[in-house]
């Protein structure tokens, strides 16, 4: 029972975790290489895609999504999308996507002649499941050393925890005074009630003993 109750609370911040960290916003310093254009046919991972209204383009199975592609400082390469959130979830509001596509494509460099930009987006890269993490604000930065302090992450958590600790707290004062009283006169009850039942069985059974024949000398 022990290992069943740590499993449910080990997945359930395994989820909260996973939920924090695909929607809260991160920041990737990187070279832009390239922009683009490309019809996507949205299938099960359609999930990990922006909403159909909240796009440019009409809803249906497919529709055309811009792209970010970009080279980090060691060498590895991130592709992003661009899609609006409009009022949607995450709740980033955006509703600029071909002026970012317009800024990313003017900030675009060479390995000769880098400029290093900050990328702000949310969600994951998966080339397995082809999905990729939104972009939603370009700004150019000084060197790729740059080191962006995540204010709004440290605020939000806070607050996440926070919340967490005051729950947890009037909920173990709540079972303290409420809850496991009640429990140990349940258990009390039942107890005493165990011991008149095993009294009325032993007075039952001396009642049947002197029914029973007794031996003759």
């Amino acid at each position: 029972m022990v290992y069943v109750k740590w499993g449910f609370w080990g997945l359930f911040w395994l989820l909260v975790a996973a939920f924090f960290h695909y929607t809260l916003p991160q920041h990737d310093i990187a070279r832009i290489t390239d922009t683009y254009e490309k019809r996507i046919d949205f299938g099960e991972n359609s999930i990990f895609w922006a909403q159909p209204d909240a796009s440019n383009a009409t809803g249906g199975a497919n529709r055309d999504v811009f792209f970010i592609q970009t080279k980090r400082p060691n060498g590895k390469v991130m592709v992003y999308r661009n899609e609006d959130t409009s009022a949607g979830w995450p709740p980033y509001f955006k509703f600029d996507t071909s002026n970012l596509q317009a800024e990313a494509a003017d900030l675009k460099s060479t390995s000769d002649n880098p400029r290093w930009v900050a990328i702000k987006h949310y969600g994951w890269r998966n080339e397995f499941l082809s999905i990729y993490p939104n972009a939603v604000g370009v700004k150019p930065v000084e060197s790729p050393d740059v080191r962006i302090i995540p204010w709004l992450n440290i605020i939000i958590l806070t607050i996440f925890f926070a919340i967490v600790w005051a729950v947890w707290v009037r909920w173990r004062r709540f079972r303290a005074a409420r809850i496991d009283p009640v429990l140990e006169d349940m258990g009390d009850s039942l107890e005493a009630a165990g011991d008149s039942l095993a009294e009325k069985r032993g007075r039952v059974s001396r009642w049947l003993d002197t029914w029973r024949s007794k031996p003759r000398n």
